[in-house]
C-alpha cells in the first residue's frame, strides 16, 4: 500500500556548542549554522538538494511541501524572565 502524500515537512533546530543545528524529521537532512538565519538557509539548500535527488513521495511528501520549523531549547535555573 503506498504511503499517504503530505504536502509539509518537518525540522528542528537545537542550540549546540556556539552552533544551531537544524534535521529534517521526514528525510536524512541536516544543516548548521551560527546563526538562525544561516541554519534555515542551510535547511533551505540541504532540502532542495534532496528532494533534487530523490523522489519526493519517497519520503512521504509532494515535490514542493513547506517546512514548519521548530525551534527547541533548554531552560536552565537561574534563567531570567
Amino acid at each position: 500500500m503506498p504511503r499517504p502524500v503530505r504536502d509539509t515537512a518537518h525540522a528542528v533546530i537545537s542550540r549546540d556548542i556556539g552552533w544551531y543545528v537544524a534535521e529534517c524529521l521526514e528525510m536524512p537532512v541536516v544543516a548548521q549554522g551560527r546563526t538562525i538565519d544561516e541554519v534555515v538557509a542551510g535547511l533551505r539548500l540541504a532540502l532542495e538538494r534532496r528532494l533534487g535527488m530523490d523522489d519526493a513521495s519517497k519520503f512521504g511528501l509532494t515535490r514542493s511541501p513547506r517546512v514548519i520549523v521548530s525551534f527547541e531549547f533548554s531552560l536552565s535555573r537561574g534563567s531570567r524572565r
